[in-house]
């Protein structure tokens, strides 16, 4: 995925926003895809497991950015960020999967800003990869050894190569408490 570092370090794929996902769309239209083919996914990665989320629910991939903590807000609320002008509320995704905190020498996490009823969140993973097609012949249902946290927050699993990415549904990410 191509980015380009915007002032006060946001990192936008291609033309960013919604824009640049339609864009991702209908190229993998062009290439034969279609719309029931595949849908567009960005890859991230929390604690070395492969997730991925709808593109066209991505408004802006950001690098590290300061978050002030937001007293007495759930645990899986990191606190909010600040993106040009407007509050963003960064929701830990090992909090809110129930997995370890980040190792000490690990770097900061990156961002993924996406907008549900108007308020932009910030899904905060490990890295970030690239937006991949996902044919819709190698998508399956949640397994059911994958732990009920997880299970709450997917959608299913698709086989990429030798891993299984788990593909996060956003508004089920969100909702908590």
């Amino acid at each position: 995925m191509q980015s380009e570092m915007q002032p006060g370090g946001v990192a936008r794929p291609g033309s960013g926003g919604q824009a640049g996902s339609a864009a991702a769309a209908m190229a993998a239209r062009a290439a034969g895809l279609g719309d029931s083919a595949a849908e567009m996914f960005l890859t991230l990665t929390v604690a070395g497991q492969l997730c991925g989320v709808p593109v066209l629910a991505v408004r802006d991939i950001l690098a590290s950015q300061a978050i002030t903590r937001v007293p007495l807000a759930p645990r899986e609320v990191a606190g909010s960020l600040n993106l040009r002008g407007r509050i963003v509320t960064a929701i830990d995704l090992r909090r809110r999967l129930g997995l370890p905190e980040r190792p000490g020498n690990s770097g900061p996490p990156m961002s993924v800003v996406v907008e549900q009823a108007g308020e932009l969140y910030s899904l905060l993973s490990d890295a970030v990869g690239e937006v991949v097609p996902l044919p819709g012949d190698g998508f399956a249902g949640n397994p059911p050894t994958l732990d009920p946290v997880w299970r709450e927050v997917s959608r299913g699993v698709h086989r990429q190569d030798d891993r299984l990415l788990i593909v996060l549904d956003v508004d089920r990410i969100l909702a908590i408490g």
